[in-house]
């Protein structure tokens, strides 16, 4: 299995146990009411996406990484795409930073 997958079936585990929310607005709440352990930002999103999403997790100071692209994201959290995320798990998002490390130890 690849690093991606690993990654994707993660993610699809967070969301079947509802700790991960999906999309700015979601993200947004999330982090304003210190629930976000994790933002995540697809590798492609828009830059403007990208910029306010790095600002809310500076301000709140929550880390954030850029994994998988839009459609990929959206796929494994059983939407059409998605350009941000944010894991509410701090277990889910210890195991995804380990998966990240490793794969670009690779």
């Amino acid at each position: 299995m690849t690093q991606t997958e690993r990654i994707t079936n993660l993610l699809s585990m967070a969301q079947r146990a509802r700790r991960i929310v999906s999309g700015s607005f979601a993200v947004q709440q999330a982090v304003q009411k210190k629930q976000a352990v994790l933002l995540l930002l697809a590798a492609d999103a828009a830059e403007e996406t990208k910029k306010s999403c790095q600002a809310l997790a500076e301000r709140y100071s929550i880390p954030y990484t850029e994994c998988l692209d839009r459609v990929r994201l959206g796929e494994c959290l059983g939407k059409e795409y998605r350009a941000v995320a944010a894991l509410t798990d701090a277990g889910f998002a210890r195991k995804l930073q380990q998966l990240l490390e490793e794969m670009h130890m690779e």
